[in-house]
């Protein structure tokens, strides 16, 4: 496993929770981290930057508050996503603030970029980008992220369309450092299946959705929860990006969801003036046929650590 020492031993299973853009904060991060696995949120979710500050501090010194309680049972590191696209006008605000509080994780999105990878790796963190083809991964790297994202078809919110298996084994040839598998991923089953590919860590956004912590509203998490693959669209329409969204959100919106127009990829829109993308047009991924129910995070996470090892034992791993 390629695994980077700021996360060796620190993750009770080999689980990144996605940033979930709107539904992500501090308390959904916070019961993440707690329960051994990486927590995450996109900066852009704490509005304005001064909330960011404060959403720092309560996440380090909550975290810090239960490991000297629990010097047994150690919280995971959390995560920072960065949008990195130019219509960005906090990016350097934010990375401040990021530097301030050290943050061990960041992740980046829609662009890669060699003075946020340097500026993290000299406070002694790690990068990771998100990427939705081999283009886009040979140029993160090339740039200084230390590991890839391989957002596969399926995935929740802005994602690409290529196979795990193809997408992964093809990383792999080439690039010896960290990958997290993105792409549908909701059960144990699937955390061990994206280790199998030859990922170091499942990435999982959708299932947390339906989490009693997520700041998402309650009809967003009845629908994760009645929703299966044939209720997800995949539509470049609401930021200019391809994406997966849940059909009947699209449809409270007054829209056919079989007949949508393509958007200019020019007029890319990630949460500036109009976020009603996220707040109206709910993301989603393939895998929430396989969310029953809603859930602490923390309950949730001991379902996948049940199901992963249940799936380890039937392979008799």
């Amino acid at each position: 496993m390629a695994e980077p020492d700021i996360l060796k031993g620190k993750l009770r299973l080999p689980v990144i929770g996605a940033p979930l853009f709107i539904i992500s904060n501090p308390d959904l991060v916070i019961a993440q981290c707690k329960a051994g696995i990486v927590g995450s949120f996109p900066s852009l979710n704490a509005r304005p930057v001064s909330q960011l500050d404060e959403w720092l501090d309560q996440i380090t010194s909550e975290l810090e508050s239960w490991d000297r309680a629990n010097p047994d049972n150690l919280s995971a590191p959390f995560a920072v996503n960065q949008i990195v696209h130019r219509s960005n006008d906090r990016l350097e605000a934010d990375m401040a603030l990021c530097e301030k509080y050290k943050v061990k994780v960041m992740i980046t999105s829609l662009g890669a970029r060699e003075d946020v990878y340097a500026a993290t790796t000299a406070w002694g963190g790690v990068t990771f980008h998100d990427v939705i083809h081999q283009r886009f991964a040979h140029k993160a790297i090339d740039k200084g992220a230390t590991g890839l994202i391989c957002v596969s078809g399926g995935a929740g919110g802005h994602a690409g369309d290529l196979s795990p298996f193809g997408f992964i084994a093809e990383t792999r040839e080439w690039f010896d450092g960290p990958i997290l598998c993105s792409g549908a991923i909701s059960t144990g089953g699937g955390v061990l299946a994206a280790q199998a590919m030859g990922a170091d860590y499942a990435y999982i956004g959708s299932a947390f959705i339906a989490t009693e912590e997520a700041r998402a509203a309650q009809a967003y998490k009845q629908g994760i929860v009645d929703g299966n693959a044939d209720d997800i669209v995949y539509t470049n329409l609401f930021t200019g990006v391809h994406g997966n969204y849940l059909k009947a959100s699209i449809e409270g919106a007054g829209l056919d969801p079989d007949n949508l127009p393509e958007s200019d990829p020019s007029k890319m829109n990630f949460g500036g003036s109009d976020a009603k993308a996220w707040k109206d047009i709910w993301g989603s991924g393939q895998g929430i046929g396989s969310v029953k129910s809603i859930q602490s995070a923390s309950d949730y996470i001991d379902q996948l650590e049940a199901e992963y090892n249940a799936a380890k034992a039937r392979l008799a791993i």
